[in-house]
C-alpha cells in the first residue's frame, strides 16, 4: 500500500475571455440562440482538475478512502435491491443534498440533487455553514424520504421521491421536532419514529450538553404524533464525564434488538461513534461497555496518512449479509489544518457478541481497505481528475452556486460558459456570479479557459472559497491603462489586494490564470503564450481551512465575475 501524495499541493489553472450575452437565463440553451446569447458576460472556454502526483496506488481488490473525497459530510446511505444510494450535508450550498448512486459501495457517481429549487428552500443571506444540516437517508415501501435540517430557515423537514434522481417533493416541516440531525426509523410493526439531537430535558449541566430524543410520525397524515416524545440519551455514554454533543442519531433493529448509534463529542479532534441497545423503543438505551467504536482521538500526530475526526456514522447492511458503516472524516495538512473540508469514508463492519465494531481502538483509518464480497472497480465519478469542456447542454452535477437556485446569469453556448457578472462580490452574503467544484486534495491542479473581461469595471477570474470571510480571487479587469491583474485576499472579512499590476497581455487572446498550493502555502501565476510569470509573493492558505475559517464546509474553487 503506498500514497502518492505526502506533499500537500494544489494548483488551478484558469484562462479567461471576455464575450457578451444578452440572455444568459438558460444552461441548455437552444442552438438558435447561440448569436443572442453572447453579450454582457465573460466566457469561460473550459475548467479541469486534475492531482499532477496521484492519489493511490489501488489493488484490484482494494478501494481507497476517503469514498467521497472534499467536503461531503454527515453522510447517510440506503439501498434498493442491490443499488446503493448515498446524500451528505450541504449547507448554503446549492443545489443541495447531493445523491450519489453506486453498485459496490466504493465508487460513486452523482445522479442528483434532492433541493433544485426555490420553492423547496430559500438561503438568500444565508452563512455558507447554515442551510442543510445531517440527513438521514431510507428508503421503504417504494418511496425514498430524506429528513434532515434546515438551520436558520425552516428546522426539520422532510422530503419523498419514488426516483432517488428526483424530482424530490416539497417539504413536510415538523416544527415539533427541534435541534438537528434527525433520523428515520421504519420499524416491522409498520410503525415510523424520528430520532434527533435537541437539548436536554432540564437546564444544561456543561456546554455541549445535549439529549437524543425520539418522536412517533404518521406517514399517511405527514405528522407527528402529538404527545409522543421520548428522552432517549441524557449527555451521552457517561453523563458523569460530561461528554459533549450527542448527536447524529441512527436507529436500526438486528436480531430482535435496537441499536441507537450516535456520534459524540463534536464534529472535531474528540470525535466519536459511540452505540446503545434496548429491546424496545420503549425501555432505556443501554451504552456498550466498549465505546466508542470509532474514533481517531487517541492517536498521536502527527502519522503516515493521518486521518482525524472521524464519525458520524451510518450502517448498511449488503444483499449477502456484510455490514459496512459510511463516517465523516479530515485529512489535515497540519494538526487541525485541513482545506478540503470533511470527507466521507467506508469501513466495514464486525458484529462481537451481539455490537458492531467499526474500528478497534487506537487503529488509524485505513487509506486502503479490501473491496466488499463479489465486488469489484466500477467506473464512478472522477473526483481528483476532470475537465468540464462546457459542450453540453447542462452543466455538469458536480457545479455548485453560493445561495440560490437562480441561474439566470448563467449560460451554456458553442462550447462555452457564459457568465454574466453580477454585483455582488464573494464578500457578500448577497447573489454572486460563482460557479465552484469541491476541492478535492491538498495535491491538484485545476485550469480553465476564457476571453478577457470587454467591459470596464468587469473583474473575472478564479476564485478559492471558504466562506465570505476567507477566501482568494485571482482576478483580471480592463481600466484606462490596460488590463490589470489582481491577487484579493479576504481574511476574516477584511479585504486586502495583495497584488495588483498592469499586465503585458492582448484583449483578443485568451489569458490563463493558475493558483498553486502547497498546505499552508498558495500562490499565483498567469501566461498569454508559453511561459507562467508569477504574481506577488505567496500567500497564506491556512485562511482557506475549516480551522481558521470557523463553520462546517470546505474549499470549493471556480469560475467568478463581478462587476
Amino acid at each position: 500500500m503506498k500514497l502518492l501524495f505526502p506533499g500537500v499541493f494544489f494548483a488551478i489553472v484558469a484562462s479567461i475571455s471576455g464575450c457578451i450575452a444578452e440572455n444568459p437565463a438558460s444552461l441548455n440553451p437552444s442552438q438558435s440562440d447561440s448569436t443572442s446569447a453572447i453579450s454582457k458576460g465573460v466566457k469561460f472556454l473550459n475548467f479541469s482538475y486534475t492531482t499532477p502526483q496521484g492519489i493511490l496506488s489501488e489493488a484490484a481488490d482494494e478501494y481507497s478512502n476517503p469514498i467521497l473525497p472534499g467536503f461531503y459530510p454527515d453522510p447517510s446511505i440506503t439501498k434498493r435491491g442491490d443499488d446503493y444510494y448515498l446524500t451528505t450535508s450541504s449547507f448554503g450550498y446549492t443545489p443541495g443534498l447531493p445523491i450519489f448512486h453506486s453498485k459496490n459501495l466504493t465508487d460513486w457517481s452523482l445522479i442528483g440533487y434532492a433541493l433544485n429549487r426555490e420553492a423547496q428552500m430559500d438561503f438568500a443571506g444565508a452563512n455558507m455553514s447554515r442551510g442543510i444540516f445531517a440527513p438521514t437517508l431510507r428508503y421503504h415501501d417504494g418511496l425514498f424520504y430524506i429528513i434532515t435540517t434546515s438551520v436558520g430557515n425552516g428546522g426539520n423537514f422532510i422530503i419523498t421521491a419514488s426516483n432517488p434522481a428526483g424530482p424530490w417533493s416539497e417539504p413536510i416541516w415538523l416544527p415539533e421536532v427541534g435541534g438537528i440531525d434527525p433520523d428515520l426509523f421504519f420499524d416491522e410493526d409498520g410503525r415510523v419514529y424520528i430520532a434527533h439531537n435537541d437539548a436536554p430535558p432540564e437546564k444544561p449541566l456543561y456546554d455541549g450538553h445535549r439529549a437524543i430524543w425520539l418522536w412517533e410520525y404518521d406517514p399517511i397524515k405527514k405528522k407527528v404524533l402529538p404527545k409522543s416524545q421520548k428522552l432517549l440519551v441524557n449527555g451521552g455514554v457517561d453523563i458523569s464525564q460530561k461528554p459533549i454533543w450527542i448527536e447524529g442519531p441512527h436507529i436500526y433493529k438486528v436480531n430482535g434488538w435496537y441499536y441507537l448509534s450516535c456520534a459524540e463529542g463534536g464534529t472535531g479532534p474528540q470525535h466519536s461513534q459511540v452505540i446503545f441497545r434496548s429491546r424496545s423503543l420503549d425501555d432505556p438505551f443501554v451504552p456498550y461497555s466498549e465505546n466508542p467504536i470509532l474514533t481517531q482521538r487517541d492517536l498521536a500526530y502527527p502519522r503516515p496518512h493521518a486521518i482525524e475526526n472521524a464519525g458520524h456514522a451510518d450502517f448498511i447492511e449488503t444483499e449477502n449479509g456484510e455490514w459496512w458503516a459510511v463516517f465523516l472524516g479530515t485529512r489535515p495538512y497540519e494538526r487541525d489544518l485541513h482545506n478540503t473540508g470533511r470527507d466521507t469514508f467506508l469501513l466495514p463492519v464486525e458484529w462481537k457478541n451481539g455490537w458492531p465494531h467499526i474500528l478497534p481502538k487506537n487503529t488509524p483509518i485505513p487509506v486502503q481497505v479490501p473491496r466488499p464480497a463479489n465486488t469489484v472497480k466500477e467506473n464512478g465519478m472522477q473526483f481528483y481528475d476532470w475537465t468540464d469542456d462546457f459542450d453540453g447542454t447542462a452543466l455538469d452535477l458536480r457545479w455548485q452556486t453560493l445561495r440560490t437556485f437562480d441561474r439566470h446569469w448563467l449560460s451554456l453556448n458553442e462550447g462555452a460558459l457564459i457568465m454574466t457578472p453580477l454585483s455582488a462580490p464573494l464578500y457578500s452574503k448577497d447573489t454572486v456570479s460563482y460557479l465552484g467544484v469541491h476541492q478535492a486534495a491538498m495535491s491538484f491542479s485545476a485550469s480553465t479557459t476564457l476571453f478577457l473581461p470587454s467591459d470596464a469595471g468587469v473583474s473575472a477570474g478564479l476564485a478559492a472559497f471558504q466562506n465570505s470571510d476567507f477566501h482568494y480571487f485571482l482576478g483580471l479587469r480592463r481600466d484606462a491603462d490596460g488590463y490589470v491583474g489582481f491577487v484579493e485576499q479576504v481574511n476574516s472579512g477584511e479585504v486586502i489586494t495583495v497584488f495588483e499590476a498592469v499586465l503585458p497581455i492582448s484583449a483578443n487572446k485568451p489569458v490563463e490564470l493558475k493558483i498553486k498550493g502547497n498546505g499552508a502555502s498558495i500562490e499565483f501565476s498567469y501566461k498569454q503564450g508559453e511561459k507562467w510569470k508569477v504574481m506577488g509573493e505567496p500567500q497564506d492558505a491556512t485562511l482557506l481551512s475549516s480551522q481558521r475559517a470557523g463553520g462546517f464546509v470546505g474549499t470549493t474553487i471556480g469560475p467568478h465575475a463581478r462587476k
